[in-house]
């Protein structure tokens, strides 16, 4: 799933380049790492294992959005 980024989270319409900033994909990782950091990995001190669970509910995100 990782190339499958699903596009700019915020795109622009204001003549600046639609695919720059975030991805969606980055998005939902950084909501899933507040998450994750705020309820269920509270004691984990490994940024490197936070980052790929938040990735792994990312990913998640998005394939359940092409249901």
């Amino acid at each position: 799933m990782k190339d499958n980024t699903a596009g700019p989270a915020f795109p622009t319409s204001n003549g600046g380049n639609p695919d720059d900033g975030m991805t969606l994909r980055d998005y939902f990782a950084a909501k899933a790492m507040q998450g994750l950091i705020g309820t269920v990995y509270t004691d984990v001190d490994d940024d490197e294992y936070l980052t790929l669970r938040a990735y792994d509910v990312a990913d998640a995100m998005l394939k359940a959005r092409q249901l």
